[in-house]
């Protein structure tokens, strides 16, 4: 049996987007599904559900530098960035402003302005450069945008469309505790040496499905102690009047039940930081440097076949790289450009090609994981040689 389920007919270069998880990790999926079929009332009411949810938090605890008090889960970071937004709505006043930048999730920055319309606040954007030369330049840019009005920063750690790894702890420190910073790190944990205490933001909140390869579904929000007692869920639940019991304090007894569903890919994690670690000889540190090592050589190689200048200093990559396209005609038409289905039906490579920031303009980013090889990139650029006529 292979390590991955991937289609070995397409050349698959956009782990960003939905991640991959191992075989062996959808098999201890399944294990969990059967156990919980065996008798619903028994897993759920009697303890097993509970305990086996806290182990599987500490193991992610330990994983990213976090206290189990302050870790809870959700099934991606969408609902974490949402659960945040919407506790802090009460205390949002008419003016107030969340700051995002312009190179922020959409999903996230559309949950800042309805959660900022319901307060009577507004969303204000800083505008990142991009090409940038230097990790300074997205400091700068942040600051300069943020006002006496500000209360929120909702900030990515490492951006989806442009594939920068932005300097949120230099942040953190120089607005913290006046601004809240709210980190969106969706792609972070497995793909960067990733530790959310030191970030010393207010909120983390980060998929486990993407880079660290669990099985879909799978994500936690990580709480500062000190703002924890007035954080909850978007879905409110038994937990609100302590009607699911729990022994974790207050996040836990909000966030641990929030309704009936399938927690099998929450307590997939354990496995899967197992299987990934023993895929590489230097554990996950290893595939760390393995996969970012891989992404910068695809992007040399983009670069020289595109003829176009690095989009930003090495130090700003992990394992994912975007890369400006001549702009096209028709890529206004939609999020996803043209080029990207003619890479996927004529070369059988699946990678994202989308409008950024606006039409015309549009990007390319590439993914690495460890089922990645360098020459899958050389591919890559023939196959973009053969479509834009380079």
């Amino acid at each position: 049996m292979t390590a991955w389920l991937l289609d070995p007919g397409v050349l698959h270069l956009n782990h960003g987007s939905f991640g991959a998880t191992p075989a062996a990790v959808l098999e201890a999926q399944q294990r969990i599904q059967e156990r919980i079929e065996l008798n619903p009332t028994r897993f759920f009411l009697e303890g097993e559900y509970q305990e086996r949810l806290d182990q599987t938090r500490r193991a992610v605890a330990r994983f990213v530098g976090a206290d189990e008090a302050g870790l809870v889960f959700v099934t991606n970071a969408t609902a974490g960035v949402n659960g945040v937004l919407r506790s802090l709505e009460p205390s949002l006043k008419p003016g107030d402003e969340i700051l995002v930048t312009d190179h922020e999730y959409n999903a996230c920055a559309n949950a800042a302005v309805v959660s900022a319309s319901r307060a009577g606040a507004v969303v204000t954007t800083a505008q990142v450069p991009f090409p940038l030369e230097h990790r300074r330049d997205v400091v700068d840019a942040v600051l300069a945008a943020v006002t006496d009005r500000t209360r929120v920063l909702l900030i990515d750690a490492v951006t989806s469309a442009t594939g920068l790894v932005l300097p949120v702890a230099e942040l953190a420190a120089q607005l913290e505790p006046d601004v809240r910073v709210l980190v969106d790190a969706a792609h972070a944990p497995g793909m960067i040496d990733f530790d959310v205490a030191r970030l010393g933001a207010s909120y983390v909140t980060a998929n486990c499905h993407k880079w660290m390869c669990s099985a879909k579904g799978a994500a936690f929000l990580w709480v500062r102690p000190d703002r924890r007692d007035d954080v909850y869920p978007a879905v409110i639940s038994h937990g609100y009047n302590g009607g699911w019991p729990s022994a974790g304090g207050h996040l836990h007894a909000q966030f641990d039940w929030t309704g009936t569903h399938d927690p099998s890919a929450w307590l997939t994690i354990p496995d899967a930081l197992a299987a990934v670690e023993a895929m590489h000889p230097d554990g996950w540190p290893g595939v760390r440097s393995a996969i970012r090592e891989l992404c910068l050589r695809g992007r040399d190689v983009l670069i020289e076949a595109l003829s176009i200048e690095p989009s930003a200093p090495a130090d700003m990559i992990g394992a994912i790289a975007s890369m400006p396209l001549p702009s096209a005609a028709h890529s206004g038409s939609a999020i996803f450009d043209p080029l990207m289905g003619a890479l996927r039906d004529r070369h059988g490579i699946e990678v994202p090609v989308f409008t950024w920031p606006a039409p015309p303009d549009r990007v390319l980013r590439i993914s690495a994981h460890l089922y990645n090889q360098p020459g899958d990139y050389d591919r890559l650029a023939e196959a973009l040689a053969a479509e834009l006529g380079a």
